[in-house]
């Protein structure tokens, strides 16, 4: 899932795409996945577009959101997989990669690009 929440964030350009499998250091998820988004509006397409996805291709939705109507910083959590959209500054501030710095780091290559 967290791959799956990595490719549709990759298809809408979210930037600095990030997935850490915290499992062991976080009782209540398996994977973060973490990208940026350009503005406010990104932001908000980003996290929609996610839920849009799992909802269609999975049949599954949030167990609870955050902040899309800021758009500063918006939270998806499905239970074991939790996606967080930020804008640059916001990402820089709240820094869940230094924080979760003991987290390995998930696998994850940008689908190849192909002309249609």
């Amino acid at each position: 899932m967290g791959r799956a929440a990595a490719d549709a964030l990759f298809s809408k350009k979210g930037q600095n795409i990030v997935l850490l499998d915290v499992a062991r250091l976080f009782v209540l998820s398996d994977v973060f996945v973490i990208a940026t988004g350009t503005s406010r509006t990104h932001v908000q397409s980003l996290a929609e577009y996610v839920e849009e996805r799992f909802k269609e291709d999975l049949d599954l939705r949030p167990i609870r959101s955050e902040g899309l109507s800021e758009g500063e910083w918006a939270l998806l959590d499905y239970g074991d997989i939790i996606v967080h959209v930020f804008q640059e500054p916001a990402r820089e501030f709240y820094g869940l990669e230094r924080l979760w710095a003991d987290a390995a780091r998930v696998t994850w290559s940008e689908p190849a690009v192909t002309d249609s």
